[in-house]
């Protein structure tokens, strides 16, 4: 089976809907550091490779990216707003992938998460794995001091304003999520900003919505006269794959550390 699920991102955050008997099994977890997208892309398609094969158990890459911007496979390039002239000369590439959604912006100070699950063998489909992802970037944004939750119709992580975006409140977008399920394996994942420099989200209409307003865990926390670590997003990481873990009922394991 090969499927894309499309993204973009009312009501609070809600229990993930799961199988009656989850199937048990470690994920193993790997930080990755900051790395640029391709090479990411071409590691989650070996592991993808290795997964289907049954040569590897599920695995869950956390990591951060130099600035990108990436198209879902189906997206519309005409929401990237930036000239191609300045994009080329910050160094910023843009990529078409396999994924659903519209386009997304990577970069310093974003905590980015590629789930490579066999969704056949933990008996869960699409759906309640996206539950999964929000549920456990509500979790980490809760952790870090911000109060998010989950909007139905429109998936990933938003915080403040009315969740219906009614009343002239409009939410704002702290997580992205995006997915592609391949020969039943999912692959790509989620994007949550927690001290990004939000000021490279205006070079695009994020997740395809015009007028859409980005945020990130330090902008609400009023943290940003300091500009975005690795040490930050590495710490998010790390209690996103717990909430993670929690969310679909399989224990973390981290098997770099434990070699070392």
């Amino acid at each position: 089976m090969t499927s894309a699920f499309a993204t973009s991102c009312a009501g609070r955050s809600s229990t993930p809907e799961r199988y009656a008997r989850p199937v048990s099994g470690e994920i193993e977890a790997t930080w990755l550091g900051r790395i640029p997208y391709r090479a990411a892309w071409d590691r989650q398609k070996a592991l993808l490779e290795q997964r289907v094969g049954g040569e590897i158990p599920d695995q869950l890459l956390l990591l951060e990216h130099d600035a990108v911007l990436t198209l879902g496979r189906q997206a519309d390039e005409s929401h990237v707003l930036a000239r191609p002239s300045e994009l080329r000369r910050r160094g910023i590439e843009v990529i078409r992938v396999e994924r659903g959604g519209e386009v997304t912006y990577h970069g310093p100070g974003q905590l980015v998460a590629y789930p490579i699950l066999r969704l056949g063998e933990r008996r869960i489909l699409v759906r309640p794995l996206v539950q999964a992802l929000e549920a456990a970037m509500i979790e980490t944004c809760a952790e870090l001091g911000v109060e998010a939750y989950r909007r139905d119709g429109h998936p990933g992580c938003w915080v403040g304003g009315d969740p219906a975006g009614e009343r002239g409140r409009p939410p704002r977008k702290v997580g992205a999520l995006g997915l592609r399920i391949e020969r039943g394996v999912s692959y790509h994942g989620i994007a949550l900003n927690i001290d990004s420099d939000l000021r490279d989200f205006e070079l695009i209409d994020p997740c395809g919505e015009p007028g859409l307003v980005s945020t990130s865990v330090a902008e609400e926390l009023g943290r940003t006269a300091e500009p975005p670590t690795t040490a930050a997003v590495e710490r998010a990481g790390e209690l996103f794959a717990e909430a993670f873990g929690q969310a679909i009922g399989a224990p973390v394991a981290w098997p770099a550390r434990a070699a070392t």
